[in-house]
């Protein structure tokens, strides 16, 4: 059962479903949210499966766009779509509505209209008495999960998959935490630590090459010394030449 299900018209409202079916099984899991295209595989009767979802779902959302209310009926000229008995979207709403799921219109933009009963088929006049919620493009994450979070608090089936999907991003971002390391131990670390080192006393490094416990020098004719010197130093190297004359 999906407890979610996304009742929409085709023309206008296809790709915000998708796009409010993406966000909603980000907060609820894959399972959780009926959408045509996704959620009926080949083969199965579309039409009972369509009708099936509605009736057992826990919540319809009716995404209405401002051509929702008076989109033509392909059917027959001059005639609106809801005013046809056999209309899908009017249908949905019926069965969710007969069943006792949470019907909510989800306004799309703020040029969309509260419903009023009266413009309505008597058997989804009870639409426009449900609290409607509204979304935008512009915020469409944000006001999503704004509402998830109402139902959430109302319906138990809805808060267990919350909690789980939590946990499951929970898991798996502590797993990103952990790889791509040098497994085993060193002191009281186990695991995988990769380098790790606790206390240094004296030069180190994890790469190639020298490594010196003190001073180091290279080339000729360098003098160092260590500690307090009393004695002086000096330093020849082969014969001197003596100095003499007018030496510029």
């Amino acid at each position: 059962m999906h407890e979610i299900f996304l009742n929409y018209r085709t023309k206008g409202g296809k790709s915000f479903a998708y796009l409010c079916h993406s966000v909603l099984v980000d907060r609820f899991g894959e399972q959780s949210v009926f959408l045509a295209r996704k959620s009926i595989a080949e083969g199965t009767d579309f039409a009972e499966a369509l009708l099936r979802g509605a009736r057992d779902c826990q919540v319809l959302l009716a995404l209405i766009d401002e051509e929702w209310l008076n989109a033509p009926d392909r059917r027959r000229p001059g005639r609106r779509a809801l005013d046809n008995p056999d209309d899908w979207v009017r249908r949905e709403i019926e069965e969710a509505l007969a069943s006792g799921a949470v019907v909510v219109p989800l306004l799309i933009a703020r040029k969309v209209e509260q419903l009023d009963a009266r413009s309505l088929p008597r058997s989804i006049a009870e639409l426009a008495e449900c609290q409607y919620a509204r979304v935008s493009h512009a915020t469409l994450a944000a006001d999503l999960n704004k509402l998830a979070d109402g139902l959430v608090r109302r319906i138990p089936a809805l808060a267990a998959l919350d909690r789980a999907q939590r946990a499951v991003a929970d898991k798996q971002q502590g797993a990103e935490v952990r790889t791509d390391h040098q497994s085993g131990g060193i002191g009281s670390v186990g695991g995988s630590v990769g380098t790790f080192v606790n206390e240094a006393h004296a030069p180190f490094h994890t790469g190639r090459g020298n490594i010196y416990g003190g001073p180091h020098f290279s080339g000729d004719g360098t003098n160092y010394v260590a500690g307090d010197n009393h004695g002086g130093i000096r330093q020849g190297f082969g014969t001197r030449t003596p100095r003499g004359g007018d030496e510029r």
